[in-house]
């Protein structure tokens, strides 16, 4: 069965449509980047070495615990930083997803691939097929502000600070549109798995 790559932007509703693609294919395996981003900082001792000697060991707080707030905050001012912090993380998680996506290529079931940062590090290459959830700037804007709780300003830096949205249409096999309610994701999500069962990758 194929890998399918899940990307988009900061606030455009990613999480919703793999959990809508959960509920139609239940024994889907899901790989998800940030997740596996969380585990690193928070149980890989290499990692948070690399992280204390990078942003200083004030990064973390005195029960060992990574500050994510105090993090964001410098690899959104510091493009150095951000790129610093994405040469410690992403090729580790690149091995792990691609792992599990060639185990899985002898599986009778999807693999999907929840990466942000898919197109930005090339993960494409490692994918059958890759899905773009976009939504319009305005929307992406509010979500963006309400799920941080920031102002106008800073979510329009974290936005610009990304590859822009319309790059990532543009490469992508298939776009979803997140701009209703989670019924209308949740049938583009419906119609793309029946697609994909129709394609040869699934056939006897």
């Amino acid at each position: 069965m194929p890998a399918i790559g899940i990307t988009g932007a900061v606030s455009t509703g990613k999480t919703t449509f793999c959990d809508c693609l959960r509920e139609l294919v239940p024994a889907a395996t899901f790989f998800d980047a940030d997740q596996a981003a969380r585990e690193l900082v928070d149980l890989d001792p290499e990692v948070q070495k690399e992280l204390a000697t990078e942003f200083g060991p004030g990064i973390f707080s005195s029960n060992g615990r990574l500050n994510r707030e105090q993090l964001r905050a410098i690899i959104f001012q510091d493009a150095a930083k951000k790129s610093a912090l994405e040469q410690i993380l992403h090729p580790r998680i690149r091995r792990q997803w691609s792992v599990e996506a060639d185990r899985h290529r002898t599986s009778s079931e999807f693999f999907f691939a929840d990466i942000p940062l898919l197109y930005e590090t090339g993960g494409e290459t490692l994918c059958d097929r890759v899905v773009v959830v976009a939504c319009s700037p305005d929307i992406q804007l509010a979500n963006l502000m309400r799920r941080m709780e920031v102002g106008r300003a800073p979510a329009e830096a974290m936005i610009k600070s990304q590859m822009p949205l319309e790059e990532k249409i543009k490469r992508a096999d298939h776009v979803v549109w997140n701009n209703d309610d989670r019924t209308v994701l949740a049938a583009q999500a419906a119609s793309l798995v029946e697609l994909w069962r129709q394609e040869k990758w699934t056939k006897a």
